[in-house]
């Protein structure tokens, strides 16, 4: 549980759920008006902040900027709205919060959970508005002026896989058509006249007989022949080519604006 000691570095910090979820900012502590003791908090929820919850810190732990409590974020997100007039919780209000949070109420007094009790004007009490000029009526008194905020966009690239290439080789058959030239023989049948000349060779031999004479005919065939050569060298490599794209993205902004008798000098 908190003690009087946390009550002063519990504001403005920031309040996680048992299971370790982000609820929001603490902006107020009330006090239990007969011990003092830190009874409850209010914490800042909602889509902006600009609802503020009631807890109760009885079984709470707050170590450093970080204050744990043992509800989960939905359970503090449904809680009831309650009104703290003037700083206090009355004693029906009190009630239906220990209800809601499932935890036991014994109480005989009227009022409980008073923030006027805070030692030194905690800053974000409740007790310490009154009489102070400047305070925060939406959460913590911080100082007497509002930071703006706004979005920026950043916007960057990075480097993913978008897809794969590969080489692979295969083997295909096609048919050429080549056109060479081929030589034969073939026989052909010559007579000469019988002279002086050839008289001898004419009439070696008996003078009638039967005779045979033959040559040898020669011709060319072709001949295919095939052999495998490189022809060329095929590599994956990478090039990179650059284009523009367009980011529309949304952006929140913060903006202030006075109300009341204000002059404008900015």
């Amino acid at each position: 549980m908190l003690t009087e000691t946390d009550t002063r570095q519990v504001i403005g910090t920031t309040a996680y759920s048992t299971d370790g979820d982000k609820i929001g900012k603490v902006g107020q502590v009330f006090l239990d008006d007969e011990t003092g003791r830190p009874e409850f908090v209010t914490v800042n929820t909602g889509l902006f902040g600009n609802n503020e919850t009631f807890i109760p810190v009885a079984e709470a732990t707050f170590d450093s900027d970080r204050l744990t409590l043992p509800f989960t974020k939905d359970k503090v997100k449904d809680a009831p709205n309650v009104d703290a007039e003037g700083g206090h919780l009355d004693r029906a209000e009190e009630q239906r919060l220990y209800q809601y949070y499932s935890m036991s109420y014994g109480r005989d007094g009227d009022v409980s959970g008073s923030a006027g009790n805070v030692p030194g004007n905690v800053s974000g009490s409740a007790g310490n508005a009154a009489g102070t000029e400047g305070y925060d009526t939406s959460g913590p008194t911080t100082d007497d002026a509002m930071t703006r905020s706004e979005e920026e966009v950043h916007v960057g690239t990075t480097s993913q896989e978008a897809g794969r290439a590969r080489l692979r080789k295969y083997v295909t058959t096609e048919q050429e058509t080549h056109t060479v030239p081929v030589r034969k023989e073939r026989a052909v049948l010559e007579t000469e006249p019988v002279t002086d000349a050839n008289v001898g060779a004419a009439t070696d031999g008996p003078d009638l007989s039967d005779e045979e004479h033959e040559v040898v005919l020669n011709e060319e065939q072709v001949v295919v022949e095939k052999d495998v050569r490189p022809v060329e060298r095929v590599r994956l490599g990478t090039e990179t080519v650059e284009s523009q794209e367009t980011v529309t993205e949304d952006v929140r902004k913060e903006h202030i604006e006075a109300e009341g008798d204000v002059a404008d000098r900015r």
